[in-house]
């Protein structure tokens, strides 16, 4: 199946580049093999998938069984024996484990022995990261070709054996995104126990929906969700039989076909699934649930068709390879980074945040403001800082929800801000960001970062040191709006030698940089119109800058004066 992604790769005469994906999932171990030719071109050379029954070990004993590890090992040699066929290097495989290994108490001594057997590091996803693939995945598969999932709320689902991700849409911006323990096993165990009749069937699944949905009602209404995306490989499977083509990606199946497809199979045996709708063994044992499942979230929502796009988390992970370089670039242009796909990802994780900050009630002007003029300050203080996009979009984050705390109260709000966060989940963003974020968010204020700080102690030297210059920009820009009322509604940053002189402005075209100016200046982009300024007095902001510009001037040498 051949593939496009603008702008993710470049090639410049040299042999096409491949990459291997394996995933280790809850019912069976798939391969995707991919070449890389030209600018932004690639296809899939190979694939294929052989059933393990890991996710039956996990959810029944809580562990990995000798016996699955040991078939799981035998599939393993016998992928990497076809990609050797294919002469692919071994930097070029990749491991991937989703819900069943993640859920394993023994998961460490699991994928320790995989790669004392095999060589490779398997990479164990988290389910916010897997949400963050699909996504990808499904971005790619969808191009801007489904209008109503871009202007409209929507749902994208991937039903697993283990789990079900979902992420909700307001018209194309991401609003929440949850890893659920509801799968495909769990259903096939009930029925293999011989305790569920279809009809005990219909009423766990209506149960456990039911309780999904009281969670997901506050951050979105599923009534009001006109589009879904069935993501996972029933849904594929389904596609393939009832589908209409939307793009050579991705098929639309209606409502009414959905739900008599489903009326038609939901009494075949894995055999029947196999020899009448020709599925790969490998899928045909969560087949039938994974439909039920999909089933009973439609019937709650207003979509009257379903999107599957043909992708899953291997073609994520195969783009997001790309995107973070650990495919090389031999055209050297930006780690053949798509600059609008890190945008449009970008803007998602804000939108998360912002949709994290209202389930707390947070002060949203304020502090999509201070957001605003951290992004002015990082901007400007590029070659003092030396920090990557990535970093920025943490910044932003941590600035978006720096105030998320007062929800809880307002004495010593940033350290209830920082449990909030680090006990939260915000699409696109791991652990180890979230913990960043939330050190970042618990020194925006008062104290300074300490020895004594178990949760500052336990990151790692080089995230300390980005702590340290995020934390120094926010409380800059947290001082500028000390009021809350947006009094400064822009910034024009001056460097001198020993200092940073910050020019206020009450409109965006306000003191703008002119040529030939003797000291380094930086204006920051285009911010939203505010209301025209009635008081001019700068001393609060001043008072706030005494207070909070300490760490900043240990970090960047710069006193920070505001005129």
């Amino acid at each position: 199946m051949p593939g496009c992604i603008t702008g993710e790769y470049t090639a410049s005469g040299e042999a096409p580049r491949h990459a291997a994906v394996i995933e280790i999932g809850s019912t069976g171990i798939r391969l995707l093999l991919a070449e890389f030719t030209a600018p932004g071109e690639w296809r899939i050379l190979d694939q294929g998938g052989k059933p393990v029954a890991l996710g039956r070990d996990v959810f029944t004993t809580g562990a990995l069984s000798r016996e699955s590890f040991l078939e799981c090992l035998s599939v393993l040699q016998g992928f990497l024996e076809q990609l050797r066929a294919w002469d692919i290097r071994e930097g070029d495989i990749h491991i991937i484990a989703t819900s069943a290994v993640r859920a394993a108490r023994n998961k460490d001594i699991f994928t320790d022995r995989l790669h004392r057997e095999t060589g490779l590091n398997p990479t164990i996803i988290e389910g916010i990261e897997e949400n963050r693939l699909i996504y990808v995945a499904v971005r790619f598969a969808l191009k801007n070709e489904l209008s109503l999932f871009w202007r409209s709320n929507s749902m994208i689902m991937d039903v697993g054996g283990g789990s079900t991700e979902i992420m909700l849409l307001r018209r194309g911006k991401m609003v929440a995104a949850h890893s659920l323990r509801l799968g495909t096993i769990l259903i096939d165990q009930k029925v293999r126990q011989g305790i569920a009749s279809a009809r005990f069937i219909e009423r766990y699944l209506k149960e456990n929906v039911r309780n999904t949905q009281e969670l997901l009602n506050d951050e979105m209404d599923l009534s009001n969700i006109r589009t879904l995306v069935a993501a996972g490989s029933d849904a594929r499977q389904a596609g393939r039989h009832i589908g209409r083509d939307l793009n050579e990606h991705c098929r639309i199946i209606s409502k009414e076909d959905f739900f008599a497809f489903v009326k038609t199979v939901e009494n075949y045996t894995v055999e029947d699934c196999v020899q009448r709708l020709g599925i790969p063994y490998v899928d045909a044992e969560g087949f039938v649930p994974g439909l039920r499942i999909y089933r009973t979230f439609l019937e709650r929502i207003s979509a009257e068709e379903l999107a599957v796009p043909a992708v899953s988390v291997r073609e994520g992970y195969l783009i997001d390879l790309t995107r973070t370089s650990a495919l090389p670039d031999p055209g050297g242009t930006a780690a053949g980074m798509d600059r609008e796909l890190q945008e449009d990802f970008y803007s998602q994780i804000s939108a998360s945040a912002v949709s994290l900050g209202r389930k707390y009630r947070f002060d949203e002007d304020h502090s999509r403001h201070v957001a605003q003029l951290s992004m002015i300050l990082f901007d400007a203080l590029t070659k003092e800082h030396g920090m990557d996009a990535h970093d920025r979009m943490l910044l932003e984050t941590a600035a978006i929800l720096h105030d998320i705390g007062m929800f809880i109260r307002s004495s010593r709000h940033q350290q209830h801000g920082q449990y909030i966060v680090a006990n939260s989940e915000i699409f696109g963003l791991k652990q180890e960001d979230l913990n960043i974020i939330g050190n970042v968010i618990r020194y925006h204020r008062d104290e300074l970062p300490s020895p004594a700080d178990i949760d500052y102690i336990a990151l790692q030297r080089e995230e300390r040191i980005l702590v340290l210059k995020m934390a120094s920009i926010l409380r800059v820009a947290d001082a500028l709006d000390k009021g809350h009322s947006r009094r400064i509604a822009g910034i024009r940053i001056e460097k001198r030698e020993e200092t940073l002189i910050i020019h206020g402005r009450d409109s965006p075209d306000q003191g703008k940089d002119t040529e030939g100016s003797p000291a380094e200046e930086h204006t920051g982009g285009e911010m939203e119109p505010y209301a025209p300024v009635v008081y001019r007095d700068m001393s609060l902001e001043q008072i706030g800058l005494r207070e909070k510009g300490d760490l900043f001037q240990d970090v960047f040498g710069y006193k920070v004066i505001l005129v």
